[in-house]
């Protein structure tokens, strides 16, 4: 064989190498590359806030600070949904229709599915629930995307001895069995979070969550004492430990991730006009 035709050989061999090297780039029409988008599905602790809602942040506000620049986010989280409500309101259709091959569906419910005195919103952990994340589940499969199911983030409530308490009943385990049953990736947050939670105790969860001083905030006048939503450090927090999880899972290589191990200031942040 001449130099010219093995050279060329080597080539072609080592073009698929090249193409699998760039794991956060998927390819687009005519054959480009484009970036992969993760696309989030959940409620308020995920959720884009707006100016007139700071300081409270959801975790997805933050997560982008964690991605390469290949990544983008497309949150679709809402406040208060349910695994229910978020698709009769017609939203896991629009959130579909921007799904793409190769892209990440992260799916996080379950803080609003445990209303269960509310029919728009409660689902029963072992039934509709997890029917109801099947359809996200078909959904992103449907479309070559990886679905990925993330239990509820804890909320910040202690036992008088100090002990981080579990507030989302068997929905968590619900996911769990989900998850496994159909071979879907699974980000425990909410047992990472519990943990987490518990590490930093009742007073080092504080500036966390959205606890607020009266006159600290003008949109929150007479204080607030919220110990389910977040404030920057928690949401940046959060959305870093969920960076990690993907990592762990190898949904996520670590070219696709940054700054895992170095500060982010809660200031990073910013709230859009409503």
């Amino acid at each position: 064989m001449s130099l010219t035709r093995r050279r060329t050989a080597a080539a072609l061999l080592a073009l698929p190498l090249a193409l699998s090297a760039t794991p956060a780039l998927a390819h687009g029409g005519g054959g480009r590359l484009r970036p992969r988008t993760l696309h989030i599905a959940g409620d308020s602790t995920a959720a884009q806030k707006y100016a007139d809602a700071a300081p409270e942040t959801g975790w997805g506000m933050a997560l982008p600070f964690f991605l390469g620049r290949s990544l983008r986010v497309a949150n679709h989280a809402v406040n208060g949904r349910s695994s229910k409500s978020f698709i009769d309101e017609g939203r896991l259709t629009v959130l579909l229709d921007g799904v793409r091959p190769d892209d990440l569906v992260l799916i996080q419910f379950g803080h609003n599915d445990e209303k269960t005195e509310d029919p728009a919103r409660g689902t029963d952990p072992y039934t509709t629930y997890q029917a109801y994340l099947r359809q996200y589940v078909e959904g992103a499969r449907a479309r070559r995307a990886e679905p990925v199911l993330i239990t509820p983030v804890e909320r910040r409530r202690f036992a008088e001895d100090g002990t981080a308490k579990p507030t989302h009943g068997a929905y968590p385990a619900a996911m769990r069995a989900l998850a496994s049953e159909e071979g879907v990736t699974l980000l425990d947050m909410q047992a990472l979070s519990l943990a987490r939670w518990q590490r930093l105790g009742p007073d080092g969860t504080l500036p966390y969550f959205n606890w607020l001083e009266p006159g600290e905030s003008p949109n929150y006048p007479d204080g607030k004492q919220d110990n389910t939503h977040f404030r920057p450090d928690g949401a940046v927090d959060v959305a870093r430990t969920t960076a990690r999880a993907l990592l762990d899972a190898r949904t996520l290589s670590p070219r696709d991730l940054r700054r895992l191990d170095e500060p982010v200031p809660g200031s990073w942040i910013t709230w859009p006009p409503a």
